[in-house]
């Protein structure tokens, strides 16, 4: 199993009010077989990262899709 992405960083030319655009890097311990995509998950101040918000990205950058809720902290 590969280690999680690293350098996860915000995309400032994607990332509005109502919309938040991010980066990252493989990670670069790929647990011996390639990456195949990613599955991004995330957190609205739950405390439950598992809620899957999309699956079978295959590029290094994601846009959300989700509503976006002012004042509401999300962890991806």
């Amino acid at each position: 199993m590969p280690d999680a992405p690293i350098n996860l960083a915000d995309n400032k030319a994607v990332t509005t009010k109502a919309v938040i655009g991010f980066t990252w890097s493989p990670a670069p311990n790929d647990g011996g077989q390639a990456v195949l995509d990613y599955t991004i998950t995330y957190d609205q101040s739950t405390g439950n990262l598992g809620t899957i918000l999309d699956t079978g990205i295959t590029q290094t950058s994601y846009t959300t899709t989700i509503p976006l809720i002012a004042g509401r902290v999300y962890k991806f």
